[in-house]
Formats: structure tokens, sequence, C-alpha cells
């Protein structure tokens, strides 16, 4: 039996302050989707007067914003596997334990960000043996890797890690469909409930109905005679480097905006029609969502990216892989899916283009429909509402923590 959330009244909301400790691998300043996510939810649980220890590999630079968290608390950890190969899994040193019983110390509640994370993993763990309230937030399933070695380890990982972690969890939470379907047959201590995550819509908006797209781009150094099309993420293998090689070599009267770094460099394909924006994040990202006719996402493994719902507050058009399209069925009516083969980049690219070419060509890019998605994901999305309904979980797990270890949230 699956569990939709339902919105609560303000007095059922409202809980007591808590101290929340919570992991990720990395921090937010790494500007992978899981940590945005992160970072976002931590903020809108300070918004509610509870204290946050934010825990995670000192890879990138922790928060020093109080409106984020109390405390940050960075692991020592190896990061070669990212640095050499693109796959973001640190490995922390012998000894961290310790700072993460630090982390816990008086928490009331835990959040974990994917078990499939080692520092996550060690974090579930230390909550155990402290019998304290653990919620795991598992953001993917199995990323089918064009490696075979890759795959293998993500198959193995998600057997011997991930699926033992939710079946001993108190309580699953999906914030996708797509996951929810992956974790089939996993046995639960208690029936899953499923939630989404939120968007910033006073970050990512519509731009004024004034301007136009073209003088956007010429604001951005594009060139605004042409259509365009963004990408925002990591330039990994996951999110489908190699079809947008593909995609921007067969359509170079295109513009192609890529946002985002990683392991894989586009500037190295040396194509005149592809921008690269490197440090791009949050607020900053608003101006190209504004100024691209469609946002393309041919990534596998992966739910719901934040940066559709982010697109889409922005009214902007949205191309995906046909799973990361179905991650919300409500939101399907905004998004087109393609089907994504990593074993064959021509065929993927050319599918992405079939579906991507009427709307680069202004069949659907008027204002109406722009207002329209923007309102959809206003409504459907939101940290604060999210934030709630985690918290409201707490008195339910609460008397179950010491028999049945932890509540687990998945995010794909």
């Amino acid at each position: 039996m699956l569990v939709q959330f339902a919105p609560r009244s303000r007095k059922a909301q409202e809980r007591p302050a808590m101290n929340i400790a919570m992991a990720t691998h990395y921090f937010e300043s790494h500007r992978g989707g899981v940590e945005i996510a992160a970072g976002q939810l931590a903020r809108a649980l300070t918004a509610l007067g509870h204290t946050v220890t934010w825990m995670a590999c000192n890879s990138s630079p922790p928060p020093v914003d109080a409106a984020v968290c109390r405390r940050a608390i960075s692991l020592q950890a190896n990061n070669w596997l990212e640095r050499r190969i693109g796959i973001p899994y640190p490995v922390t040193v012998p000894g961290t334990w310790q700072q993460i019983d630090v982390a816990i110390g008086d928490a009331d509640l835990v959040l974990v960000h994917d078990a499939f994370f080692l520092p996550c993993r060690l974090m579930q763990r230390r909550a155990r043996r402290a019998a304290k309230p653990c919620v795991i937030i598992q953001h993917i399933g199995v990323v089918p890797y064009r490696n075979p070695l890759l795959r293998l380890g993500m198959a193995t990982s998600d057997r011997v890690l991930t699926r033992p972690a939710l079946s001993a969890a108190a309580q699953v939470v999906f914030i996708s469909e797509l996951t929810r379907q992956h974790f089939e047959g996993t046995r639960y201590q208690r029936p899953p409930v499923v939630l989404f995550n939120g968007v910033d819509t006073a970050t990512f908006t519509p731009a004024p109905p004034e301007l136009s797209r073209s003088s956007l781009r010429a604001s951005l150094g594009i060139d605004p005679a042409r259509p365009a099309v963004l990408f925002v993420g990591r330039f990994v293998e996951k999110k489908g480097m190699v079809h947008l090689k593909q995609m921007a070599r067969s359509m170079p009267e295109w513009n192609w905006l890529l946002a985002g770094w990683g392991s894989i460099d586009p500037l190295k394909w040396q194509l005149p029609n592809v921008y690269v924006f490197s440090n791009g994040s949050g607020a900053s990202l608003t101006p190209l969502y504004q100024a691209a006719d469609a946002l393309v996402l041919p990534s596998v493994g992966e739910g719901f990216p934040l940066v559709v719902q982010e697109a889409l507050a922005c009214g902007l058009a949205v191309v995906c892989g046909d799973d990361t399209a179905q991650a919300d069925p409500v939101a399907q009516q905004h998004l087109v899916g393609v089907h994504v083969d990593p074993m064959n980049p021509d065929a993927t690219g050319a599918a992405f283009v079939r579906a991507l070419a009427p709307l680069v060509r202004g069949a659907e890019m008027d204002y109406a429909m722009r207002i329209a998605r923007a309102e959809f994901a206003r409504e459907r999305y939101s940290w604060h509402a999210m934030a709630l309904q985690m918290v409201a979980l707490l008195p339910a797990i609460s008397m179950h923590t010491k028999t049945a270890g932890a509540l687990t949230v998945s995010h794909t």
C-alpha cells in the first residue's frame, strides 16, 4: 500500500522546535541536485524554527549562512572517483564516526540523504546505535552506465547497501514515482509515503512579457537570431553528455546552452553553436531558463531532477528521458518524454531533436503557455510544505525507532 501525503491543517502541522542532524555526501557548494535539494530543505526547516546541523565530506566548502544550518561538519574524505571518472562517490577516511557522533549529538531527528553514499550510510548506522529517529532521503535508484563494470557496481550497491537500509527503515517516503517503482518488492516496516521536492518560485519565474527571448539571449552574449536549447546539470555520463554532443552536431543552426560542470568538457567538442556556463547556480540560472526555447535533459538513473521543476517554474518547455517524464504523473502534461538508449547516442540524439523541433520553432512558446507551466510548478512544489510534512512524520516514527531503526525518504 502506498500512502499519499495530503495537506494538513496549520494546527496539525505545528511541531515543537527540533535539533536536526542532516547528512549528505557533499555540501550544496558542490552544485549537484542532491546537495542543492538538501540545502533548500535545510532552509525550509530552519525557517520553521528548527535547528539543523549539516554533515558532509570536505570536497567542497560548507555553508556559512545561519539561514541554512546552525553548524556544518566537514568529514575528511577521498574524492578520487569523481576527479578521475566522474562518479560522485567520496570515501570517508577512518575515524569519521567520531565526527558523525558529534553531528548527531543532541539531535531529535536525523536526515540522511541517500543510503547509497558512504558518509550517509555511516550516519544512519550511528543514528540507529544512538536510538535516534532517522530519515533516509533516497534520491536515486540505479544508474545504467555504459561501462559494464560501473553497471555491476551500481547493481551491487543497490542490493547490499540501499535495499537493506530501506528494509530496516521505520518509514519510507518516495519523492518520485520512478524510484518507488524501482524499489518495488522491498519489504518495508511501514507503508511508504510519496512527496516531492519543492522549487524556489521567488527565484525561478518567467520573464516579464515585455522582455523577448532574443533580447535576453543578446544580453547573455548568445546569437539572438537562432533558437536556443538549454541543458542544466553536471557534465557527466549519467546526464547524457554523449547524447547532447550528438544533438549539437546534428543541429548547428540551434544554440546549445550548457550550464554546469564536471569531468566532461563540452568546449573540447569544438562546436561553435555550444555555449558553456560553468559558474551558474540558483538565481544566476534564471536568465538562462528565461532565454531558452526548451530545456533538454537526456539523463538516466534519476527520478525528478530539480532542474525540471526550475524550468517549469520559469515557464520553459521540457524534453527529458521518458522515465523522468513519468516521475510525477501529474506533471506529465507539461513534459515531453523521449526514450534514452545509453548505448546508442545517434538514435537517442535524433529522437530528442525531433521532440525539440516544434518547441524551438515557437509552436508552444506563447506567453500564456509559459504562465500555465509556472503556475503549475508554484501550486505543485513547495519546500515549505515538504518540510512541514517531514516534521509531521516524527511522532509516528519515534515509537518505532528502537525496533525498526530508521525513517527513509526516497528522492527519485
